[in-house]
């Protein structure tokens, strides 16, 4: 019986990347999941929600925008395209974790969730313009869009360490601290998405779209609430990681998250106190991306998994190396 060809294997047999590749390409889908949630945010400042109004094509006789349909439709429609360029980019990650050699399985199944992720929230982003905006499916679009980039930025650290059994680096309670702040952060997100939904960006200015009955001011106040309760949690982990005298890693990593969190404080308050201006409420978009990344990036640093196993230079790259180090000395 014939053996099956599987067209990765075939590239695994051709091409091997260097750990620097894989980790550089999980890298690059962190960046595409950040850029698809701010260009998504964009479509609904612009009011180009429905810009194609229509999915998946972008009218009922035309895949692309008409002339008609003015700048609207040409930013929805580019929205759109960029989740094909995010899948090329998540499609790489998963070819060079695929044939890294030695193989590991983790990567490549952390690169096929992104992948099916994409295709679930693609149809939800439909859904949402199918039904006109609605602002329980715009929040399930992005929350979706947040679980990509959790799942990108999981495959991105995990490229940089090995296999073995997680081991944690400090005592459970301060795990478990770091646990509570991942679920304020968590709770934070949700409630923006319901500021999102009651608030005065509804994504379309053709239509009454419908808004989640809330006063947004009200809501507002309770994410800032949870900011505060975030920081609250990022500075008393700082502490306890001095007082339990952990290594330099986490402790740097608790520093970068409340530098962002204070950067994404100061847009928040400049977005509130200044009735929500579009370019300020994108950059708030990209800052709760970035805290995001940061609470992962904290929790992530608390344990480790040994290093990543490596395998030698081929003989040539060898050689040039003993070369160039030789030169070097002279």
């Amino acid at each position: 019986m014939p053996k099956t060809l599987n067209p990765l294997q075939i590239v695994a047999d051709r091409w091997q990347p260097s750990a620097r590749f894989v980790r550089r390409a999980a890298l690059a889908a962190v960046v595409m999941a950040v850029v698809i949630v701010v260009t998504g945010g964009a479509v609904r400042l612009t009011q180009s929600g429905l810009g194609c109004p229509t999915w998946p094509t972008c009218t009922e006789d035309s895949l692309t925008p008409t002339p008609e349909m003015g700048i609207n439709g040409v930013i929805e429609f580019t929205n759109r395209m960029l989740t094909y360029v995010l899948c090329v980019f998540v499609g790489v990650a998963i070819v060079a974790a695929r044939a890294r050699a030695p193989r590991r399985r983790s990567l490549t199944r952390l690169g096929w969730a992104q992948f099916w992720l994409i295709a679930s929230n693609g149809i939800i982003g439909g859904i949402t313009v199918l039904t006109g905006l609605n602002p329980y499916i715009v929040a399930l679009h992005f929350l979706a869009a947040t679980a990509l980039l959790t799942v990108a930025v999981v495959m991105w650290h995990r490229s940089a360490e090995g296999d073995d059994e997680p081991r944690d680096l400090v005592a459970r309670p301060v795990r478990q601290l770091s646990w509570v702040l991942v679920g304020a952060t968590v709770l934070l997100i949700l409630a923006g998405t319901v500021v999102t939904g009651s608030g005065r960006h509804a994504g379309d200015a053709s239509k009454d779209v419908h808004r989640i009955p809330l006063d947004w001011r009200e809501v507002t106040q309770l994410h800032v609430d949870f900011v505060y309760i975030v920081v609250g949690l990022t500075v008393a982990l700082w502490f306890v990681l001095r007082a339990v005298k952990a290594p330099a890693v986490p402790r740097r990593r608790v520093v970068e998250l409340f530098a962002v969190l204070m950067f994404q404080g100061v847009i928040g308050y400049v977005q509130y106190f200044n009735d929500e201006p579009e370019l300020v409420v994108g950059a708030h978009m990209f800052g709760s991306c970035l805290v995001w990344i940061a609470v992962l990036r904290v929790f992530l640093s608390l344990r480790e998994r040994g290093e990543a196993a490596t395998l030698p230079a081929p003989s040539g790259e060898h050689e040039a190396l003993q070369a160039a180090a030789s030169a070097s000395s002279r």
